[in-house]
């Protein structure tokens, strides 16, 4: 897992999930010039916002490049970093 300066996460940010369950929010599309959303080699059906039910672990989201995270049970991970 890559870390940053503030929370340890350099891809996005993690909040506490209000209902106990595991979900993913992409809020950004890498500028938009990509075509669909790949999660772990699957399109990723939900809209930009949007919190989609996943389930615990390692996840590659691909959309003209290619960013790695983890999302910890019980928790939303806000996927919103596509830099270096």
């Amino acid at each position: 897992l890559l870390t940053g300066c503030d929370d340890g996460e350099l891809r996005g940010y993690v909040k506490e999930s209000p209902d106990g369950g595991t979900y993913l929010v992409i809020e950004d599309d890498n500028g938009g010039q990509c075509g669909p959303m790949i999660l772990n080699g699957k399109n990723w059906p939900h809209p930009i916002g949007v919190a989609g039910k996943v389930s615990p672990g390692d996840y590659l989201l691909e959309c003209g490049g290619s960013i790695g995270f983890t999302v910890k049970k019980g928790a939303t991970f806000y996927a919103d970093y596509w830099g270096p």
